[in-house]
């Protein structure tokens, strides 16, 4: 059975990178359920770095409030639904089984010593180097000072932030490596991302399902009553049926019609909200076209039309949000929808996904072969 770590990105065109501004939230979610320092509310955290602090440190906890807004309103945008973060206010945690916490990133190496004290084996972690540098965090100094104690391992395992499919295609791999770290360590394993809302929840649900024995909705109501969070459901059931069944790819071809703009680019399908696809311009047909290998699954997207995000009238689009909001969407399904992989993909995409006794044993089999990555 072959990892799924190393299947392509399918990048055949370049990306471009600006902040997102996707479909906005149709649903609240709120967040952080711990009893911690997290739980105050924003005037209180405030009062508490006033009076006697320097008018520098004032300065730079203003700042670090400043970053947490930007990244909940990127989060709330990018994943449909209202999430905060507060960064200033330090490491954030739940037990979500007496051994599997979920929980948002350490900050310094001290979060090493808090995490021991709590039987912590395993810290397991899914952010990339640019989700450490925007809230200035020295992994080099928390995994250095881990290194120090023979009762701990710090691990790596990324995946993109707010992005469905990074997740979705990485899933399988990083299971893998968590399945095997908890085997080697046992104890408390303590998975985090950056505020522990998306990827976080997703992994661990994932190892729930895959490992632990969990129905798929029993797992989810097991970790939204000790966290509140908004991991991507598609993202593991469609993790699950690739494994299963492979991930079959097929051409997909999307269209702008007017040919009175300058530039014409798409954001989401499988890159996420936070890049674009330019479209290329075909003066035959007087549209704008991108051509593009999409595995199964639903994919939503927008037109990013002169600079102006939108939705094509022409093709396949959702219902408004409650604020208005649309998305395009494709579905890419098996050329045979009658076959054998069709139907499991089919039952473990629905909205109860079960595993069978042999197809649990089949996923331990490939997460205990899949190659690392370190």
């Amino acid at each position: 059975m072959n990892c799924l770590q190393n299947l392509p990105g399918f990048s055949v065109l370049p990306l471009r990178s600006f902040r997102c501004n996707p479909r906005k939230p149709s649903f609240c979610i709120t967040t952080l359920g711990m009893m911690s320092s997290t739980d105050l509310p924003r005037r209180m955290a405030v009062k508490a770095i006033s009076g006697s602090t320097s008018s520098a440190e004032t300065s730079g906890a203003k700042a670090e409030e400043e970053k947490s807004e930007m990244y909940s309103t990127n989060m709330t945008e990018a994943m449909g639904a209202v999430l905060t973060y507060r960064h200033e206010l330090g490491m954030n945690y739940n037990f979500i089984r007496p051994d599997l916490i979920v929980g948002s990133c350490l900050q310094t190496p001290k979060d090493v010593d808090k995490l021991r004290s709590i039987g912590v084996k395993t810290i397991f972690c899914l952010q990339q180097d640019s989700d450490l540098e925007y809230f200035s965090v020295d992994i080099g100094a928390i995994r250095e000072y881990a290194k120090t104690f023979d009762d701990i391992e710090h691990l790596r395992a990324e995946i993109r932030d707010f992005d469905a499919y990074d997740l979705r295609l990485r899933l399988p791999a990083v299971v893998s490596k968590l399945y095997k770290a908890i085997n080697r360590n046992g104890g408390v394993t303590y998975v985090h991302c950056t505020a522990g809302l998306g990827r976080a929840p997703a992994a661990a649900l994932a190892y729930m399902f895959w490992v632990q024995g969990y129905k798929l909705t029993d797992a989810v109501n097991v970790l939204l009553s000790k966290r509140s969070c908004c991991p991507k459901l598609d993202a593991i059931k469609n993790a699950t049926a690739d494994i299963l069944t492979g991930m079959t790819k097929r051409l997909v071809t999307l269209t702008w019609g007017n040919h009175n703009c300058t530039t014409v680019e798409i954001s989401g399908l499988d890159i996420g909200w936070g890049q674009s696809i330019p479209l290329e311009f075909n003066k035959e047909q007087g549209s704008w076209i991108l051509k593009r290998e999409l595995p199964e699954g639903r994919y939503e997207y927008k037109y990013i039309i002169d600079g102006a995000w939108t939705h094509n009238k022409y093709e396949l689009f959702t219902s408004p949000n409650k604020d208005g909001h649309v998305n395009n969407y494709v579905q890419v399904v098996e050329d045979d929808p009658d076959s054998t992989s069709a139907a499991i993909r089919k039952r473990l995409t629905g909205e109860d996904p079960r595993l069978t006794t042999e197809e649990r044993r089949k996923i331990r089999q490939f997460l205990e072969t899949c190659p690392g990555d370190e």
